[in-house]
């Protein structure tokens, strides 16, 4: 039996076929004839020496041999595609495709982008606010923007800032509501966009931190933190804001942090590209920028006391 693999042409247009069950829609899909795409996969069958399809009255089905190949055939070809789209990626100094979930986009990336605009006019941004898992050659995605305790080996991985929650809500709020203990009076905002955290960084914890016994579970839940934010905005009550959602309306004046305590969340955002793309000139210009945008506002977080929640300042 002979391993050199038959021509690329002939895996294509077998790969197209068994992709539709149809030899008229996978010569569409290739811009060829149908007697052209036959010709191929009829080569391809003389190649192995087995048939692939059974040809059925206006339709085809895979034999045995077609329904071991079909798998490979489609993930090489899919793998084939991925390098392609990278391998021009790397040509492109001109764009940037981010990918990072609605809240972060929504609160911290979308604010600040007339910054980044002004100061690199070359560089054409994309984004996907998503928190799906992206592949960066399937999905020609740049630059990634996750948030949590995972470690990312296979990638270029940079920590950003320390991510801490802490009480926030408008001066007016502030005013009505001046300590821990009078807080348990006031109207509460849930995110439960960070449930999934272990210890805990809700607002048992926090009040715990505090020494009030207090564990609150009435007022208005939000599945995503950019919304529980525009209640807090809104004047609707208090949430446990995520430093990354929250700072830039702290320092415009909009939401105080009026206690001085934070909870640490022991996880953070971190900047995702593949390794050895990191200093591609628009991903360099782009991680730049973002570490300059946080050292804006560090000055919030040395202004607080964060504590873990076993109560260990940090």
């Amino acid at each position: 039996m002979m391993d050199r693999l038959p021509p690329l042409t002939a895996l294509r247009a077998f790969d197209a076929a068994a992709r539709h069950m149809s030899f008229a829609k996978a010569a569409e899909e290739l811009s060829v004839t149908p007697a052209a795409l036959s010709f191929q996969i009829k080569s391809l069958e003389e190649h192995l020496g087995a048939p692939l399809f059974r040809r059925l009255n206006r339709a085809v089905e895979l034999t045995e041999a077609g329904a071991a190949l079909a798998p490979g055939a489609e993930d090489g070809f899919q793998t084939l595609a991925n390098a392609w789209r990278a391998a021009q990626r790397l040509q492109d100094n001109q764009s940037l495709t981010v990918t990072a979930g609605p809240a972060f986009t929504a609160k911290w990336l979308a604010p600040r982008l007339y910054e980044f605009a002004q100061a690199h006019p070359e560089i054409e941004l994309r984004f996907s606010a998503s928190l799906k898992i992206m592949d960066f050659g399937r999905d020609a995605i740049d630059v990634a923007i996750r948030f949590g305790r995972d470690t990312d080996e296979d990638l270029y991985s940079l920590p950003l800032a320390e991510e801490w929650v802490a009480p926030v809500m408008t001066p007016a709020l502030a005013e009505r509501f001046p300590d821990a203990q009078s807080l348990v009076e006031a109207p509460l905002i849930f995110d439960d966009s960070i449930n999934f955290l272990y210890p805990r960084c809700d607002w048992k914890a926090w009040f715990a931190t505090m020494g009030v016994d207090f564990d609150p579970t009435h007022g208005p839940h939000f599945s995503q933190a950019d919304h529980a934010v525009d209640a807090a905005l809104a004047g609707v009550g208090v949430v446990l804001g995520r430093r990354a959602l929250v700072v830039k309306d702290i320092d415009e004046g909009r939401l105080v942090t009026p206690y001085g305590t934070a909870l640490s969340t022991g996880a953070r955002f971190r900047f995702l590209c593949p390794k050895n793309s990191e200093d591609r000139p628009q991903v360099k210009a782009f991680r730049d920028w973002m570490l300059r945008e946080i050292s804006k506002t560090t000055y919030i977080t040395d202004s607080l006391r964060v504590v873990n929640t076993e109560g260990n300042s940090q």
